[in-house]
């Protein structure tokens, strides 16, 4: 497909997802995708169907590749209102039961991949994070941290703000906290609990004032 049939098919494309949002995504990591595969968002779009994850708000999303483009699982994909060379339109939001056995499997590492590649934000969030109730802090919604790292974090970044998640690790002896965040996310793609403090928030919606209001 060329480029001017690439243009004229992605203005046709009514049922774009960023159509529809008020805040875009630019960034999606592949999970999995079918070089002749079948929407499961949009039904007769048949194409190169992808299924990934959005690198900002942490959604499942599906996606119409550029035929004769290769891809590869975990590749960073720009989705962008503008510019985008490997996609033709993002075709909307999937729910984890919806998303392919092979997505399923590559979502832990592609998770982890982008907590990494966005320590800063994360790092934020632990440097920021709030009560949700008098007897719940948001910290502790994250798996591994109890009340007395908790208490710890909070003393701490009283001090001085953490930089990074290795000067949390030297500071209060917290391992690994990359994974802990990460099977927060995936705890919450999966609907295992039902507050959400990660996926579907836009990076500068992340206030815990503004979550607990929500509550």
């Amino acid at each position: 497909m060329d480029s001017a049939n690439q243009d004229n098919y992605h203005k046709s494309t009514s049922h774009d997802y960023t159509v529809h949002s008020h805040k875009f995504e630019e960034y999606a990591y592949v999970l999995d995708f079918s070089i002749r595969g079948k929407s499961r968002t949009i039904r007769g779009r048949e194409g190169i169907i992808i299924q990934a994850m959005g690198e900002n708000r942490l959604t499942l999303l599906e996606l119409l590749g550029v035929q004769n483009v290769n891809f590869e699982i975990g590749e960073r994909v720009y989705i962008g209102k503008e510019g985008r060379n490997k996609i033709l339109s993002v075709l909307g939001k999937l729910q984890y039961d919806s998303i392919s056995q092979s997505a399923k499997n590559e979502l832990p590492s592609i998770v982890e991949k982008i907590v990494l590649a966005n320590e800063e934000r994360f790092v934020s969030y632990i440097n920021t994070a709030q009560p949700i109730t008098p007897r719940i802090h948001s910290l502790e919604l994250i798996p591994g941290i109890g009340k007395t790292y908790m208490m710890s974090i909070i003393n701490d970044r009283e001090k001085e703000k953490f930089t990074s998640f290795s000067d949390i690790q030297s500071r209060i002896g917290l391992k690994d906290i990359h994974k802990l965040v990460t099977k927060r996310i995936i705890e919450e793609i999966t609907k295992e609990t039902r507050m959400t403090l990660f996926v579907g928030r836009w990076q500068k919606d992340l206030s815990w004032s503004t979550l607990s209001s929500r509550l």
